[in-house]
């Protein structure tokens, strides 16, 4: 483990990136104008959005880990990460880890679910369904009964990420997300929140908070908060 250090001239949040090539339009974690803060990224060598997304064991773990001991270095004070599926190795990061780690905004389910009025409860938005497991949740403490809706299978959504289609317009994005969302709380109406478990629906939280009418949380929220912790706003002395 190595030593975190600190400096207030360099940037708290420390960004591990897929070894990915789709545009990260502004409001993704991977574009660094969606920031108000400095932040530093390494790319994680050979952890592709198929295969983080697939894995199921700790294949990943020790590039990940290595990535993270090289933004400590540089003098991070927080880590996170570009996936919501890295949940998966969210205790064994952070109990690696010099500085503290939020690896996926699946870490905000069990928080939105316990400021939710009466009869309401978060649904969780993400990039597949199919292979979001119950593993994935319980790393993150969110309730595996959480209700689920994913992009669809052959989606541009999706081709987009896991080909690196950079043709694809933000547009066609948008609209594929709103949908899925949309779909989700129509089919359960006790839905009082949105969780997006992809860090590239943040671009459109706030066409889906005002297509809803409901609460928005994603990597972006996530990120602040942690932001705020490592680095808390300086005020004058009454």
């Amino acid at each position: 483990m190595r030593r975190a250090t600190t400096g207030e001239a360099g940037a708290a949040i420390g960004i591990l990136m897929l070894d990915a090539r789709f545009e990260r339009f502004p409001g993704d974690i991977g574009n660094p104008r969606t920031w108000p803060f400095p932040v530093r990224y390494r790319i994680v060598a050979g952890a592709t959005p198929s295969r983080v997304v697939a894995t199921t064991d700790d294949g990943l773990l020790a590039p990940f880990k290595a990535a993270a001991d090289a933004l400590v270095a540089d003098g991070v004070e927080g880590i996170t990460t570009t996936c919501g599926f890295l949940s998966l190795y969210q205790q064994e990061l952070a109990a690696h880890c010099a500085v503290p780690v939020a690896t996926s905004a699946l870490l905000q389910v069990a928080m939105v679910a316990r400021i939710l009025p009466r009869g309401r409860r978060p649904g969780i938005i993400t990039f597949s369904a199919r292979e979001l497991t119950r593993a994935h949740l319980e790393r993150a403490g969110a309730d595996p009964a959480t209700p689920v809706a994913g992009m669809p299978e052959g989606s541009a959504f999706q081709r987009a990420i896991r080909d690196g289609d950079t043709s694809v317009p933000c547009a066609t994005l948008r609209a594929e997300a709103l949908d899925v969302a949309e779909g989700l709380v129509r089919r359960d109406p006790t839905i009082g929140a949105i969780v997006c478990e992809c860090t590239n629906l943040s671009p459109h939280a706030a066409e889906i908070r005002a297509r809803l009418g409901v609460p928005v949380f994603d990597m972006l929220t996530l990120v602040h908060w942690f932001q705020r912790g490592l680095r808390p706003e300086r005020f004058p002395a009454a």
